[in-house]
């Protein structure tokens, strides 16, 4: 989807989200356009994130529910977050697919990216390979390309 095709419900919804926690917007728009084309609905299962951080916390029994734990290995909404990473960050809705609202899903991956920022010490390029799980290199430049549509 491209910049001029989105809705610009959306885009301020973003930008309101960034700047109430103190993140710049036209990065945060910038991840949404790279994580789900600003689509809210998008998901995508994570089996290799299933089996890493899922399938410990189920064995040991922390997660109990079957539908709550494949959930937890989802990445939901606008910016893609992981179910598992979302409840980690406080979120408490009783169905992950709340995330695919655009104002929830907003809010809690703009508190996940804050906290990622921080913990690469305010270093964006360094923030977004964890917010990718370093997985891919070329994420942050990626990112950073598009973030100029936003300014």
């Amino acid at each position: 989807m491209s910049v001029t095709s989105t809705s610009p419900e959306l885009v301020a919804l973003a930008r309101s989200a960034a700047q109430a926690h103190g993140l710049w917007p036209e990065l945060v728009c910038a991840i949404v356009e790279q994580e789900s084309a600003w689509d809210p609905w998008a998901l995508r299962y994570e089996p290799a994130f299933y089996e890493k951080y899922i399938v410990p916390q189920v064995a040991r029994g922390a997660i109990v529910d079957i539908t709550e734990s494949r959930a937890r290995a989802f990445s939901w909404g606008l910016m893609q977050v992981m179910g598992q990473v979302a409840r980690e960050h406080g979120f408490t809705a009783v169905s992950l697919a709340s995330l695919c609202d655009p104002a929830v899903g907003l809010e809690i991956g703009c508190r996940v990216f804050a906290a990622k920022l921080a913990a690469a010490e305010g270093n964006a390029t360094h923030a977004l390979l964890l917010w990718n799980g370093a997985g891919n290199q070329d994420y942050p430049a990626s990112v950073l390309a598009r973030a100029a549509r936003y300014l």
